[in-house]
């Protein structure tokens, strides 16, 4: 008997623990629900989720000749899903995925969907940290995985459509997803040091330039590590689009905050005061240049 209640215990605990994890919602400042950590598809189709869910799911016609060409070369293949139910991109692209994984057959138990949060302190963030390391600076991102090692991934929408795309991925194509400058960076970043880096500064303004997709490419790619506090990085970026787009008032707005974080109020005053140039009305950084003088006080 006592074996008996210990097992329940112990089950019920684990039961319970589980029901925490999954589709785990919370309720935002603005009172809106979202979807934090790892979710399924049942946690898509609540009420708060639903009427987007369904209606995209639904409303997407697969194209049936490359679904038959996936659904055995897909089978070898793991596929984690980064997303934020409060994102446009991720409404529209994670029902048409669903759609296609399951016209293919693909199991359930090699996919995992993780939903991320959108808030300063947890920018692009799971409160369990799946995104860690992974370079999630865009959602929806689909990565996808063999043995252990990442292949490739889709970032926020596919160049063609979701299908050829995969099929592209699992066929061994050469493909390239979105963001390439984004992307590049990252990689760079794992590879070489500051000091490196600062050395090719010359090299990649030029390199980057003729693959960016505008300035809020790697102004969100700056914010992800700026957000993570690695600031080295942060500054590195938002530095990197102010020679890129030296017109564009945003990219100086962001590399003032940047600096303001990091508490160098020289830097963090001059780059607002060249918002003012290219923007003369723009409140914010007369906000933040009155906000800088009291702290220097």
């Amino acid at each position: 008997m006592k074996r008996a209640v210990i097992f329940l215990s112990v089950f019920f605990c684990v039961s319970f623990g589980f029901s925490q994890t999954l589709n785990k919602e919370v309720i935002d400042a603005k009172g809106k629900a979202k979807l934090l950590g790892v979710i399924d598809k049942e946690g898509l189709k609540k009420e708060n989720y639903a009427s987007w869910f369904n209606k995209n799911y639904e409303a997407y016609l697969t194209n049936d000749k490359i679904i038959d060409k996936l659904r055995d070369s897909l089978r070898g293949y793991e596929i984690k899903v980064f997303l934020g139910t409060w994102c446009g991109d991720s409404k529209r692209e994670v029902p048409r995925f669903y759609n296609v994984l399951e016209a293919a057959d693909f199991p359930k138990s090699q996919l995992q969907v993780i939903a991320l949060d959108k808030t300063e302190e947890a920018y692009k963030k799971s409160p369990t940290g799946e995104e860690e390391g992974l370079n999630i600076h865009r959602v929806p991102t689909f990565v996808f995985y063999k043995d252990g090692k990442e292949v490739n991934r889709i970032v926020e929408s596919p160049k063609e459509t979701l299908e050829r795309d995969m099929l592209k991925i699992v066929g061994d194509n050469k493909y390239t997803p979105n963001y390439m400058a984004a992307n590049y960076l990252h990689y760079l970043f794992q590879s070489k040091t500051m000091e490196e880096l600062n050395k090719m500064e010359m090299e990649l303004v030029p390199k980057l330039s003729e693959f960016t997709k505008g300035s809020r490419e790697l102004n969100t790619l700056g914010y992800v590590y700026l957000r993570s506090n690695q600031m080295d990085k942060a500054l590195y970026v938002f530095n990197m689009n102010t020679k890129i787009f030296p017109y564009k008032y945003n990219v100086y707005d962001s590399l003032g905050e940047a600096y303001l974080v990091d508490e160098d109020y020289d830097k963090a005053s001059k780059h607002y005061n060249k918002v003012l140039e290219l923007k003369p009305e723009d409140e914010n950084a007369q906000a933040m240049l009155e906000k800088i003088e009291k702290e220097r006080r």
